[in-house]
């Protein structure tokens, strides 16, 4: 007998969600049928994503949707033996039955040094989501001046390092002076506390006077309303996120930006990641060749134990991480 625990959301969040928004509750697993495998989960990833998905995706009392590094430990299908490890999207849990679709292997050249726990981070789905959006929709041209917000997280660290890769000029701004600190660390041209600076116009503006051609938007809000303004004639904006209004129930109204994006023929793009899922492959391919040749660098932010994935969650979206998230089951 197999006791699978699960977190569930009792009701749509209103606001920040709150410890009360979320239960465990526990199943009894039924026995393998042929083609079937049991997968426990090692580690379990926590996104900003889950935020604003939850209310569009789930109904009160479904399972938290996420992914997980899964190790099998049961198996009646011959394609997967027990010891495997692959990345699947099973939600908030502690063990799943799966029939094998939907599990991605963990790439054959990866590393025992390497924590398996990357294929959530720098070689997973954020790492996929700044190689794409970046590459794709900002166009880095050697020279280029790029800005990334929200610089410090999973995504964000990510996009800075594969611009220093491509030549460009990168400028960071995350919530404290140990994030600053970090963005240096691995090779950010400028960085900013957007906290604590009088002005965020002004801390843009010195960062880089000539402007900037490329701007990865993770927050919105404020932020934008300031970083628009900014950008140079032809500039490219990759929209990744807007995490400032994620826990707003009204939206906050702004400066307009049509006359900027009209009068300087900027050009600005939102996007989804699994536009590229056919092309997934060759971005982990280089994601991992990176890492392994040290050209980019990782931090994780982990939370031990599984009863603790709410309070991780919570945590990340107050920004309490450096690099990517993961709650260690």
């Amino acid at each position: 007998m197999v006791l699978s625990k699960s977190w569930i959301m009792v009701k749509h969040f209103v606001g920040a969600p709150k410890p009360e928004d979320f239960k465990i509750v526990e199943k009894e697993l039924p026995p393998l049928n042929d083609g079937e495998l049991l997968l426990e989960s090692v580690f379990l990833s926590v996104d900003p994503y889950m935020r604003p998905y939850s209310g569009r995706m789930m109904k009160e009392g479904d399972v938290m949707i996420g992914s997980q590094v899964g190790r099998v430990i049961e198996s009646k299908n011959s394609e997967f033996p027990v010891g495997g490890y692959y990345v699947a999207q099973a939600g908030w849990r502690t063990h799943f039955i799966s029939d094998g679709k939907g599990l991605v292997p963990l790439p054959s050249s990866w590393p025992e040094s390497l924590p398996r726990s990357l294929a959530l981070g720098a070689v997973g789905m954020p790492g996929l989501t700044a190689y794409f959006g970046f590459l794709e929709i900002c166009r880095p041209k050697e020279g280029d001046v790029v800005l990334v917000n929200s610089a410090a997280g999973a995504v964000g660290t990510i996009v800075g390092q594969i611009a220093k890769i491509k030549g460009c000029k990168v400028v960071g701004s995350a919530g404290s002076d140990d994030k600053i600190a970090y963005l240096k660390e691995i090779g950010f041209d400028e960085a900013f506390n957007y906290k604590t600076v009088s002005s965020l116009e002004e801390a843009l503006k010195e960062a880089s006077p000539e402007g900037y051609d490329c701007y990865f938007e993770n927050v919105g809000g404020k932020f934008a309303d300031a970083a628009v303004p900014q950008m140079k004639e032809f500039g490219r904006i990759s929209v990744c996120g807007c995490i400032s209004a994620y826990n707003e129930s009204v939206p906050p109204t702004g400066p307009y930006l049509q006359p900027f994006l009209l009068f300087k023929q900027l050009c600005a793009e939102g996007f989804i990641v699994t536009r590229w899922l056919n092309r997934f492959q060759e971005g982990r391919k280089q994601l991992l060749e990176w890492v392994i040749q040290g050209k980019i660098k990782y931090r994780e932010h982990i939370t031990n134990g599984f009863e603790n994935m709410p309070a991780g969650f919570m945590g990340m979206l107050r920004g309490e991480n450096i690099g990517k998230a993961i709650i260690k089951v």
